[in-house]
């Protein structure tokens, strides 16, 4: 072997044993719970809400991919955890709960990917969460839906009063994947972690989006770049447990 081909694969080594967690290292289980809101009050499907533009909606789905996650220990350390891809829905109770083998480490934060990475996008066809029977795929072309929220609202001026937001794109400029870290305020054991997701935070945050001027977005595109930035920020810690 030669000098350029050693080192190559010396650094794919390296890669691999920093992607996969090394057997022998104590682990625990953590759970994630997730609440979705609407500012203040809880989601259910069906009811009416007043968005932070005083819009007055009636939501009918909302779901969401969350993949890639990581841990991120009080040294400053972080673990890469078998990839993963979980759908978020509000109709479905159970996949609210994700349940994840991490390093019996103090975790200083988590970190997930919202949305599906580029790779998966181009990967053929998907089982499981990523199936596209779930209704979360376009096209090859255009890949993943990362986030859904629809419904109804009154200053919706299309037939039948309906928005409905499709969000999506993983290439260049107007990538909708947004990285989203939440850091653990403390440093006693983790055992269920809440997280709140407010879908405020569609409407309003970096830019304004008001369902009587733009109610519907299903493509991707500089209007759902605008979309996936403000609900970026839709993650807080809710408690811990």
């Amino acid at each position: 072997m030669n000098k350029a081909n050693n080192t190559i694969f010396v650094l794919a080594f390296c890669w691999i044993m920093l992607a996969i967690p090394i057997a022998g290292f104590s682990q625990k289980q953590v759970t994630l719970i997730f609440h979705h809101k609407a500012g203040n009050e809880d989601l259910v499907l069906g009811n009416s809400y007043t968005t932070a533009l005083g819009e007055k909606i009636t939501v009918q789905r909302f779901r969401y991919y969350i993949s890639n996650i990581s841990i991120t220990d009080k040294q400053g350390k972080t673990t890469l955890l078998p990839v993963e891809y979980f759908l978020v829905d509000e109709a479905d109770s159970l996949s609210k709960i994700i349940n994840l083998s991490v390093p019996d480490n103090t975790i200083g934060s988590i970190q997930f990917l919202l949305g599906v990475d580029s790779i998966r996008n181009v990967s053929g066809i998907q089982t499981g969460a990523l199936d596209p029977m779930r209704g979360m795929f376009w096209t090859w072309n255009s890949g993943y839906i990362m986030a859904k929220l629809e419904g109804i609202s009154e200053s919706s001026t299309i037939a039948g009063h309906y928005f409905t937001y499709h969000i999506g794109g993983f290439k260049g400029p107007n990538s909708t994947l947004k990285t989203i870290t939440l850091n653990i305020p403390q440093t006693t054991t983790v055992q269920e972690l809440h997280i709140n997701a407010d879908i405020n935070t569609w409407f309003k945050n970096s830019s304004e989006i008001r369902t009587s001027e733009t109610p519907v977005c299903h493509m991707p595109g500089p209007l759902a770049k605008k979309i996936a930035d403000n609900y970026s920020s839709m993650f807080s810690i809710n408690t811990i447990r």
